[in-house]
C-alpha cells in the first residue's frame, strides 16, 4: 500500500515543486487508513498549506489508493 500511495504523491509532486514546494510520504498506516506526509519547502510555511493537503494531496490518494481514508501533515 505505501507504494501504491507513494506513485499517487509522485503524480502531484511536479505541480508541487513549480511553486518551490514538495511534499514527502513520511509513513502508512494501513490499519487505521492514514497517510503521514511532511509539507517541505514553501509548502511547510504557506497559509495555502492545508487546503493544498486536504483539497490536492488528499483527494488525489484517496481516489488512487481508496484504503486511504484521510491524510495528514506532520
Amino acid at each position: 500500500m505505501r507504494e501504491r500511495v507513494q506513485n499517487a504523491l509522485d503524480k502531484i509532486r511536479p505541480g508541487l515543486m513549480a511553486d518551490g514546494g514538495d511534499a514527502e510520504l513520511i509513513d502508512v498506516d494501513a490499519e487505521a487508513g492514514i497517510a503521514t506526509i511532511r509539507m517541505v519547502g514553501a509548502c511547510g510555511g504557506c497559509p495555502m498549506s492545508t487546503m493544498t493537503l486536504k483539497m490536492g494531496i488528499e483527494r488525489t490518494i484517496r481516489a488512487a489508493v481508496p484504503e486511504i481514508k484521510e491524510v495528514v501533515a506532520v
